[in-house]
């Protein structure tokens, strides 16, 4: 923990009103971006693939997007009937069934 405190303030006067700024980016340093973005292509690509075989390409591909490889269950949930096709309950004492 201190070894990360230590490079978080790396080059930081605390008496500065940007410290937090200095901190941040300097934590933001630290982040491995580029393999974060790979592995988020990845999990799209992948994501994608599950709902083209499952024929629902966009919710595969924005539901990995939005919740990386736990995304990859939403094509395989039932698909949603659009408005127009559900038919409301029938009221009581009709013949209707």
């Amino acid at each position: 923990m201190d070894e990360l405190l230590a490079k978080a303030m790396r080059g930081v006067d605390p008496d500065d009103p940007h410290a937090f700024v200095h901190i941040f980016t300097n934590l933001m340093g630290l982040v491995p971006w580029g393999e974060m973005i790979l592995w988020q292509v990845v999990f799209v690509v992948v994501g994608g693939l599950l709902g083209w075989w499952r024929g629902r390409l966009k919710a595969g591909v924005i539901a990995s997007l939005i919740l990386g490889p736990f995304g990859w269950i939403v094509p395989f949930l039932p698909a949603r009937q659009p408005p127009a096709a559900r038919h409301p309950p029938p009221l009581p004492g009709s013949k209707k069934p």
